[in-house]
């Protein structure tokens, strides 16, 4: 009632889309100041946020589709185009880090959505859903998409240790890493998608 393949294929997209460790130095930005037990618990919000979105878009993904007279290939061409901007602003060091705003809870916005719960995460969620058919790969989307929130939310409790020991220059390396790996499974999209609508017609 497993499918590791299929868990490991989501899991590993959405940590590259959702970046846990590009994610620790805007989320110490966002929270500084506060004291310790509030990081953490707005680590955790953030967390709860991110998920809820993801998982409305997970059930309901296929009717909102349907709603908009959306296909799936064109989804996911879409998706892909957008993850390549993604990509290409994580190459080339040109994502904005938003600045703290002490009015508002930042937990909320912009770390839950849309910095977590972002359009690639959403879109790769909505494909991984409507391409799971049977039980056991269905249990492996959601485990999935469970895991890399509980990584989320371990990499920003504990983002403060974290930043001592890969330092800034290691968060850039990992960030870059991450766009060449998020290019690679853009255009991959892309061309699936592409072929489906050259199949279909």
């Amino acid at each position: 009632m497993f499918d590791l393949a299929v868990f490991g294929s989501l899991f590993l997209t959405l940590f590259v889309i959702m970046d846990p460790p590009g994610i620790t130095p805007i989320f110490l930005a966002l929270t500084a100041g506060r004291p310790g037990k509030v990081q953490k618990r707005m680590a955790f919000q953030a967390v709860c946020v991110a998920g809820g979105v993801i998982t409305v878009f997970g059930l309901l993904g296929h009717q909102i589709l349907d709603y908009l007279h959306v296909s799936v290939p064109a989804l996911m061409i879409a998706g892909g185009l957008l993850l390549l901007l993604i990509a290409l602003d994580l190459l080339t060091g040109k994502t904005d880090e938003p600045k703290q705003t002490k009015d508002v809870n930042v937990a909320l916005v912009p770390l839950g959505m849309p910095l977590l719960a972002g359009p690639g995460a959403i879109v790769s969620v909505i494909l991984a859903v409507q391409k799971a058919h049977s039980v056991a790969t269905q249990v492996s989307v959601w485990m999935a998409i469970l895991a890399i929130h509980v990584v989320l939310w371990m990499v920003m409790r504990y983002s403060l240790v974290i930043i001592r020991i890969i330092k800034d220059g290691g968060v850039v390396l990992v960030t870059r890493l991450a766009g060449m790996m998020l290019s690679a499974i853009a255009v991959q999209q892309i061309i699936n998608g592409v072929t489906q609508v050259i199949q279909g017609s």
